[in-house]
């Protein structure tokens, strides 16, 4: 099983998003994240044996049962690794005052509970963020960048992270479907 944690927007900011990106995907010939795509990845644990997920669950209900609901709104943008040779542009996330310690905190937990179940997360630096375009060769992105930058969707509650499984190839024009496998709520309402 091929696995993610992430904290999934609701409709209403995908939604907002996804219809600012709309108009002008036919710009750039990317691979545009499409509107089921659009999460924020606490953690990525890759390949996951599927004995391992009840253990899994059980832990990230725990690591979310520690943490606080906060606010959050999709606005400003950015690229990795940087704007002159970009593989990925990306919408950033802000937060309220106690997301800024809540979010990197779920992130940690996340992948503790994920290293506590045997498995082998993928140890990049957290850095919040909705991917909405990979390019198949680097380049350079600051327009889409300062485009991104303008943009500021609608803030909503941040009250639960999901357990995500992506099947490649199985969505729209080869792309991965993404099937959520648990839902599990921020403070004690997750227990």
């Amino acid at each position: 099983m091929r696995l993610f944690v992430a904290l999934i927007p609701p409709d209403e900011a995908v939604d907002d998003l996804d219809s600012f990106l709309e108009v002008r995907r036919s710009a750039a010939a990317y691979r545009w994240a499409v509107r089921d795509q659009l999460h924020l990845t606490l953690a990525f644990l890759g390949d996951v044996e599927e004995w391992r997920l009840d253990e899994l669950i059980t832990r990230l209900t725990r690591a979310a049962a520690r943490r606080t609901a906060f606010e959050a709104t999709i606005t400003g943008g950015g690229a990795f690794p940087n704007v002159g040779r970009a593989k990925v542009i990306w919408a950033g996330v802000s937060t309220s005052s106690v997301g800024e310690v809540e979010l990197p905190r779920l992130a940690v937990g996340a992948r503790a509970a994920a290293v506590k179940s045997g498995i082998e997360v993928d140890g990049a630096r957290f850095r919040p963020h909705v991917t909405v375009a990979r390019l198949g060769v680097p380049g350079e992105v600051s327009n889409w960048v300062r485009l991104l930058d303008a943009y500021r969707g609608p803030t909503w509650q941040a009250s639960a992270i999901s357990l995500v499984e992506s099947h490649l190839g199985e969505g729209p024009r080869g792309r991965p479907r993404y099937e959520v496998l648990a839902e599990l709520g921020l403070g004690r309402a997750g227990l």
